[in-house]
């Protein structure tokens, strides 16, 4: 459905909101969780991330609450989000599969 890749950052950050929503500390661990420690988001980098996907209709403000004195907002996965990430991940598991196939051929995997 998405015209091009996705970045992995973005697929990450979609996938953490698949199973709920979340504020963007939990984002940032649920991330680096995902990605075996590979990708490790930054706050900076997440939130210029969620405000893009927030435009482009892919995530949604949940709710918001003042948590030590700091405002924490809660993000979800919309509609639109979850189309796009079922997507995505469906193009990534073809790719692979191409690639795991052509592997069997060359007799380079078992």
């Amino acid at each position: 459905m998405t015209a091009r890749a996705m970045q992995e950052a973005t697929f990450l950050i979609l996938t953490a909101l698949a199973s709920g929503s979340q504020h963007g500390y939990a984002i940032i661990t649920e991330v680096t969780e995902i990605s075996g420690g590979r990708v490790r988001l930054r706050a900076g980098t997440l939130y210029t991330a969620l405000d893009r996907l927030r435009a482009d209709g892919l995530v949604a403000v949940e709710r918001e609450e003042i948590v030590d004195g700091r405002l924490r907002r809660y993000y979800r996965l919309t509609d639109h989000g979850a189309v796009a990430l079922r997507a995505e991940a469906a193009r990534l598991q073809a790719n692979a599969s191409a690639a795991l196939a052509r592997l069997r051929l060359a007799g380079g995997m078992a």
